[in-house]
């Protein structure tokens, strides 16, 4: 899953609008940043494949230090203690880390069973629908996302906030990573290394860049405060 996790921060923040958007969306990703940096470091394994839809191209041959259930909370706590200490806030600091470990809730059933319990562990995760419905489950992730962002559309509605280039920027990420367009499908036919230094750097700055771009979208709408507390 990719966008349908900006899609739960986008619910959150609309379900408690004093929270700041930048913890929310930037923890929505914290277990893929640090999956991308270990992919280039060489700690986690990906592979080249094609046939590995909707959109991801690779398969995750191995991740369980930022995947695996144990490490999930490892990392969320290490992002909520980094938020506690900047936000001054044990508030935004448990949002921040609910945020991360839905991340890992959210794609227990889109991943093929590759979601360990704790690294190396035989016991896995994963209800494997990327591999059970293919393209199909790109449009599954599309109508989680919409059933998101509709919440978060009314309830930030009756807040006297719109959502309208947020839902519009959430909408080309979803189109961007469709099964038709995705960048991954060109890098997973590039030579090793390249293909998963490329595919880990790809996928860091993916969940890097949005959130920059979506908490400064919401502080457009709120001058009286700085962009990352908006």
């Amino acid at each position: 899953m990719y966008f349908g996790h900006f899609a739960v921060a986008a619910a959150l923040k609309a379900h408690k609008p004093d929270v700041p958007a930048l913890p929310l969306f930037i923890g929505a990703g914290v277990i893929d940043i640090v999956n991308g940096l270990m992919i280039v470091g060489g700690a986690d394994t990906v592979r080249g494949n094609l046939n590995t839809l909707p959109y991801l191209y690779f398969d995750l041959v191995f991740i369980d230090w930022d995947h695996s259930l144990l490490m999930a909370a490892v990392w969320s706590a290490l992002f909520a203690w980094i938020c506690k200490a900047f936000y001054k806030s044990g508030k935004i600091a448990w949002f921040a880390f609910l945020c991360s470990m839905l991340h890992w809730l959210a794609d227990v059933p889109v991943h093929n069973a590759d979601l360990a319990l704790y690294p190396y562990s035989d016991i896995k995760f994963g209800w494997g629908w990327w591999a059970k419905y293919g393209e199909w489950s790109w449009g599954i992730e599309v109508a989680f996302m919409a059933v998101l962002l509709a919440y978060a559309w009314v309830k930030s509605k009756a807040q006297g906030v719109s959502l309208t280039w947020q839902v519009l920027f959430l909408s080309f990420t979803a189109a961007n990573m469709s099964p038709w367009l995705s960048p991954m499908k060109h890098v997973a036919t590039l030579p090793e290394p390249w293909a998963h230094l490329i595919h880990g750097f790809l996928v860091t700055v993916g969940y890097v860049i949005p959130p920059l771009i979506l908490a400064w979208l919401y502080a457009r709408q709120r001058k009286d405060v700085k962009w990352y507390r908006a």
